[in-house]
């Protein structure tokens, strides 16, 4: 099933002697001989920040990956991740929505669509972005080498942000591979309770930034914080006809799950009103639930 525009698309390979090769790529340890690429490579002249994360996600890792991806790409940053499942897939299928320029680094050929659940992203990601693997095009995804592909990504960013991590993740061989690059590692909170954010604690522990907002990461590259062009619910909301509730109901809404109670209360709402409105939000696509009762705001 190789027949779409995706595999029809140009695959260019470069190496260290070609002037388009990424500067970024030639003094990081164990460089690449050359890299396949596929779309357009980042911009050495826009900051890229690195989003990556557990690929078990939870709704709190999502919510935070959508929120930090949004911001970022809207002050203008690069997205730069390996297309995994999870907070990875989900920082850039955020910039492609919105859409800014994202990158993805693979573990495998680039005439591979892995996973298969992110297809949507690599059919989508050329129109403002690219692909890039130091393996042949024909190179079936193997475990043993997604750890090697962790030091690209790092490589082409000029922050890691780790948004969601265990405590024994994946997302170490990245960080270890900036942190031997000399790149900045900014980690995203949780509660100390949480599993899913034992990692990333760990990490503020030892040491790595901590990533309370976007406007931190934005300091650190040197832009403005105003710089950031958060999504505007008027905007959005301008012509779809909502009833007074459902409008009432999407902007108490935000990138992070809110519970039925929530909504109610903020909203002043009758529980018997509340449902036909969130259905109605959820099939305009304006809104997504998680879990049960769980609803949060779409980009």
């Amino acid at each position: 099933m190789q027949d779409n525009k995706y595999f029809s698309e140009k695959i260019t390979y470069l190496t260290p002697f070609d002037k388009a090769f990424p500067e970024k790529l030639k003094d990081i340890p164990n460089p690449p001989s050359g890299i396949y690429v596929k779309g357009q490579l980042p911009d050495p002249n826009i900051p890229s920040v690195a989003i990556i994360g557990s690929r078990m996600a939870s709704a709190y890792g999502i919510s935070m990956a959508r929120y930090f991806s949004s911001h970022l790409s809207g002050a203008g940053v690069q997205i730069i991740s390996g297309i995994a499942k999870g907070v990875d897939g989900v920082g850039q299928r955020t910039a492609i929505e919105m859409g800014n320029p994202t990158f993805g680094v693979l573990g495998c050929g680039l005439n591979e669509i892995y996973p298969k659940e992110n297809r949507d992203i690599f059919e989508s990601i050329l129109k403002n972005g690219g692909l890039i693997s130091e393996y042949p095009p024909d190179t079936k995804p193997l475990a043993k080498l997604f750890p090697l592909r962790n030091r690209l990504i790092s490589g082409l960013a000029d922050i890691i942000l780790v948004v969601e991590a265990g405590e024994h993740s994946g997302t170490s061989i990245t960080v270890s591979r900036a942190l031997e690059q000399g790149k900045d590692v900014f980690a995203v909170p949780g509660r100390i309770t949480d599993p899913f954010s034992a990692g990333c604690n760990q990490l503020i522990r030892d040491g790595a930034g901590i990533a309370l907002s976007p406007e931190a990461i934005l300091n650190a590259l040197g832009l403005p914080s105003e710089s950031i062009a958060p999504p505007d619910c008027k905007k959005k909301l301008a012509g779809l006809h909502l009833a007074k509730l459902e409008k009432k109901v999407y902007i108490s809404l935000d990138l992070y799950p809110k519970s039925i109670e929530s909504i109610l209360n903020q909203t002043g709402a009758a529980l018997a009103e509340l449902y036909p409105a969130l259905l109605r939000l959820k099939l305009l696509g304006l809104i997504s639930e998680t879990g049960q009762n769980n609803y949060y705001r779409n980009l």
